[in-house]
Order: C-alpha cells, then sequence, then structure tokens
C-alpha cells in the first residue's frame, strides 16, 4: 500500500522526468536548428525587380508587393509557392506593406503620392492618404494605436522626409530636409523609431525617442556604414534591429546600443526588406530585387511581434 507521503514524492519525480525530457527535447531541437543560414523560399522570377514590403496578417498569410509585374500584391503560400491577391489602380505602385487593427492593408503608393487601403473583406482599393507634398512614400511601420510612420525619400535629389500618418489619414510632417531616407522601423515597446538614410549624402542610422501621441524628439546617431546602401529595417522581440545591406547581400544585426552583433549573408545582393514569421516568429523572411524572390534563414530569437 502508499501512502499519500509517498504517492507526493512518486508525483514529484514522474513531474520532474517529464520536465527534464520535454527540456532535453527543446534544447536538441534547438541545437540540431541551422541558425543564420540562408535558403531560397520562392522561385527565382516570381515578382519584378520592385520586389518589397513583406508583411504578415494576424492570420499568418504573407503578402509580399510587385507579383508578376508591378502594380500588384502577391500572396506567398507556406511552401514558397505565390498567388495574385490583388491588382492596384492603374499608375499605383506599392513599395511597403502594412495591416492596421482591423486587418486592413495599407501600401505606400510612391508615384501616385499615397497610402492605399485595401479592405480586408472586398479587396476594395481606395486612397487612405493624398499629399502632394510627399514625394515618394517608400517604407512604413505601424504602432498600436494605428499610427503609420512612413520614409519619404526623392530619389533624385538626395532628399528626404518623415510623415505621420494618424488613423483618419491626416498626414503630419515629422521632419523634412533629411538625406535620402529609407528604412523605417519602430521598437518593440514603441518609445524609439529607427531611420535609415542611404545614397550619395551618407549611409547613416538615426534613431528618435517617440511620446505616446507619436510625436518624435532628440534625434541621435544610432549607427553609421561607410560602404553599400540601406534598405528594409525590422525589430527582434529584445530590440535589436536587422537591416538589409543593398549590394552587400547581408542582413546586419546591430544590439540596441548600435554594436554589429552579426551579419548574415544571402545568395542575393539587392536585399530590400524583411519580415519575421514562421515557427515560433523565428524565421526571417527577405525579399530579394536581382533574383526578384525570396529566401529566409532561422533566427535565435522572435520578431517583436512574438
Amino acid at each position: 500500500m502508499t501512502t499519500g507521503h509517498s504517492k507526493k514524492h512518486l508525483s514529484f519525480f514522474f513531474s520532474f522526468v517529464i520536465i527534464t525530457i520535454s527540456c532535453h527535447h527543446k534544447i536538441s531541437s534547438q541545437a540540431s536548428e541551422v541558425l543564420f543560414q540562408s535558403t531560397d523560399f520562392t522561385a527565382e522570377n516570381l515578382f519584378s525587380a520592385n520586389i518589397e514590403g513583406p508583411a504578415f496578417d494576424s492570420k499568418g498569410n504573407l503578402f509580399v508587393v510587385n507579383y508578376g509585374k508591378d502594380g500588384t500584391i502577391g500572396k506567398v503560400n507556406s511552401d514558397g509557392s505565390c498567388e495574385l491577391y490583388v491588382t492596384l489602380p492603374e499608375g499605383s505602385i506599392a513599395n511597403a506593406i502594412k495591416f492596421n487593427r482591423n486587418g486592413d492593408m495599407l501600401l505606400a503608393d510612391f508615384p501616385k503620392h499615397n497610402v492605399l487601403k485595401v479592405d480586408k473583406q472586398t479587396k476594395q482599393v481606395t486612397v487612405f492618404c493624398h499629399n502632394d507634398s510627399f514625394s515618394q512614400p517608400n517604407d512604413l511601420c505601424i504602432n498600436r494605436q494605428d499610427q503609420l510612420f512612413a520614409s519619404d525619400p526623392n530619389w533624385k535629389k538626395g532628399t528626404g522626409q518623415l510623415w505621420r500618418i494618424d488613423p483618419d489619414g491626416k498626414s503630419i510632417l515629422l521632419e523634412g530636409n533629411m538625406g535620402t531616407v529609407n528604412g523605417i522601423e519602430l521598437s518593440p515597446d514603441e518609445t524609439i523609431l529607427y531611420v535609415n538614410e542611404t545614397g550619395a549624402g551618407g549611409r547613416k542610422i538615426w534613431k528618435y525617442a517617440v511620446d505616446p501621441a507619436g510625436n518624435i524628439s532628440n534625434k541621435t546617431r544610432f549607427a553609421d556604414f561607410n560602404d553599400f546602401g540601406f534598405d528594409g529595417m525590422k525589430c527582434d522581440r529584445q530590440g535589436n534591429l536587422y537591416i538589409c545591406r543593398y549590394g552587400k547581400g547581408v542582413i546586419a544585426v546591430l544590439s540596441p546600443q548600435g554594436k554589429l552583433i552579426r551579419e548574415v549573408p544571402l545568395k542575393g545582393k539587392s536585399c530590400s526588406n524583411l519580415v519575421f514569421g514562421g515557427k515560433e516568429g523565428r524565421s526571417v523572411y527577405i525579399t530579394l530585387q536581382d533574383r526578384k524572390g525570396m529566401e529566409t534563414f532561422r533566427n535565435d530569437i522572435p520578431g517583436k511581434s512574438y
């Protein structure tokens, strides 16, 4: 006969064994996993040379701009196959995708000086925001209040602007007279906004303090590079910043202090943007304009939204 005291000991013993086995399995699985090694995700030449703006919706569906030709949005399936999701109005070409809390798709439409909205139910495309003072709305990030932050470069002049677009579609100029701005991203707690400048004017990454109303201040130099270009950027859950080094073909990972942690080499050179997704949010998906397709690698840390 087993006493109650003995039962408690047995219960504790079996719980300990189960936890130990579970932990060992998890450690073994991670140890056998290959990290930071890029492989093909889609075939080449499925997109135009303007492939950009990968983004997941709340259901885990991946969308990428310019599938087959400019002016389209493609849906990329988990096996890397692609299908047409929506065609934009004539003359519109998207560069970045973000989703608001309602699940609607927001697009930076650079030729038409717009941010477009695609209704999640009907796929109807409407103009969410237009401003004649926009140069070429390029990259977007969005906070939990549905405020968009947009980089707005003028590639010919080598200048740029930084905008905030509120949920009612009103656009507010946050800063002008910048260099050729490109990638833009918020820290996990949304108190820091990162913006990079690329091109002949220099290769700098700036950071701003962001207040609860979405205003920015205290612009400081975060990092500098002396070669190649910048494009899209994303943060992981620990606040590290992942930067597409356009032309070099690597994803540079910087700590929250601006120190280079590593560079992840890619097969292509013209990496235009990236997004976290997949199992546990630790897969990184990259768009490559020279290959007109996507690559992916497994990361050690999940993206900031996971």
